[in-house]
């Protein structure tokens, strides 16, 4: 029996999905746990398996196209096999990512196709973000299936809009501009941004551009977080057969505080306050030419070694481009560290839905107050990006003392 392939659901909101490639071609073999597709969402380009054994055929999207959930677009046949015609992908075969795509086609039929004041279809996330950033979708055409408007339908519009009135002030007619002085003039040809970039870009500019974000630092003593440190390292090592590092160490504490904080664990949502019932933490990771998050679940129940052997394996699959869909989903917090890059500190963009991000700076000695006396102690900055929304500056000031308070405790993060 032939199993469909459909655009899989990655994400609780997701309406859509864009094709970035075909890893096999039409007529050739596919065995079950292949990579057959790479799907791009809001958050990540992610590599899809195929879900059984077939030759692949029959196939609808082509690389680029944007498709709704749960839609057929390729068929693994058996040897004589033809596609099914005309079957609806929620009515027959078997689905790529099964429990939310599954979801997502029982659940379209019977939810009625949101519509533009001009008529044309518009997703819910394209509408809420046209009312975010003054777009007007009566003068857009949109790029989905049946001219449906899209959320990148909208941010381009938004960005146009912003970009028009510097344009024209720099540029009141149609003569080349010199460049001022100083300045050098752009050469060679644009640089191409991939996907992942792309996605980082839209999804910082609309964090940036409609979260009202505020910010706490401190600076932590970070002698006793060395000290455990490497203290743990053979035995975690040992018994996880991973090292342990400092970022580990942050997850577990910054968990825990959390897990004393359910605002800061939570999401703004339909203008109220969503409170999530785990904590998960992401990590922010560099790949190539972009950033993604990886989330550890249930950060705050795990041991130190699951944390530091799932970040392990995160960081494995991120930079071999091979995260899967439950790795970049779900997370209620991130942590972006950049110490091993000897920043001293930095403030980072919220993710949204998630309340906050905290920003981790380097270790270094640095000459500090001891008990009234100029001593010289390893010390880190922390600063804290909040979402105004959810939390107000006293619940983010006693969040992050508690994880500084963690910090100064580290044995008690061993479990």
């Amino acid at each position: 029996m032939a199993i469909s392939v459909v655009m899989p659901a990655l994400e609780m909101a997701q309406e859509t999905g864009k094709l970035v490639s075909w890893k096999k071609k039409a007529g050739e073999q596919v065995k079950k746990g292949e990579m057959l597709l790479e799907v791009e969402t809001d958050k990540a380009v992610v590599e899809i398996e195929a879900a059984g054994d077939g030759i692949l055929g029959g196939v609808t999207a082509k690389e680029g196209d944007v498709v709704p959930v749960g839609q057929t677009i390729a068929w693994l046949l058996k040897p004589g096999e033809q596609p099914p015609s005309n079957v609806a992908a929620s009515q027959t075969g078997r689905k790529m990512d099964s429990a939310p795509a599954a979801a997502a086609a029982a659940a379209a039929p019977a939810a009625p196709e949101p519509v533009s004041a001009a008529g044309a279809k518009i997703s819910p996330k394209a509408r809420r973000l046209a009312r975010e950033h003054g777009v007007d979708i009566a003068t857009l055409r949109g790029s989905g299936p049946g001219g449906e408007i899209l959320a990148e339908d909208i941010m381009k519009s938004a960005s146009a809009a912003t970009a028009s009135p510097a344009a024209a002030t720099a540029r009141p007619t149609s003569a080349p501009v010199a460049p001022s002085s100083g300045a050098q003039a752009p050469s060679g040809p644009p640089e191409a941004v991939s996907s992942i970039g792309r996605i980082m870009a839209e999804r910082t500019t609309q964090s940036w551009t409609s979260v009202p974000h505020f910010f706490v630092t401190r600076e932590v003593d970070a002698s006793a977080l060395n000290v455990t440190r490497e203290r743990l390292i053979p035995i975690i090592e040992k018994s996880h057969g991973v090292k342990v590092t400092h970022t580990d160490l942050l997850v577990a504490a910054v968990a825990r505080a959390l897990r004393l904080h359910p605002r800061m664990n939570g999401s703004w949502a339909n203008d109220k306050i969503a409170l999530n019932g785990d904590v998960n933490v992401a990590l922010a990771m560099a790949v190539e030419n972009a950033v993604v998050t990886a989330v550890i679940r249930n950060s705050d129940k795990i041991s130190l070694g699951d944390i530091a052997k799932q970040r392990k394996e995160l960081a494995e699959r991120a930079r071999a481009n091979r995260l899967q869909p439950a790795d970049i989903t779900g997370a209620t917090f991130t942590i972006s560290n950049l110490g091993m890059f000897s920043v001293d500190a930095f403030t980072a963009i919220i993710v949204p839905p998630q309340a906050g991000i905290l920003a981790v700076g380097a270790i270094a000695d640095r000459v500090v107050a001891v008990n009234g006396m100029i001593g010289v102690r390893p010390t880190l900055n922390l600063t804290l990006s909040s979402d105004h929304r959810v939390v107000d500056g006293a619940r983010a000031a006693q969040f992050l003392n508690d994880v500084v308070l963690a910090l100064a405790e580290p044995e008690k993060l061993v479990r």
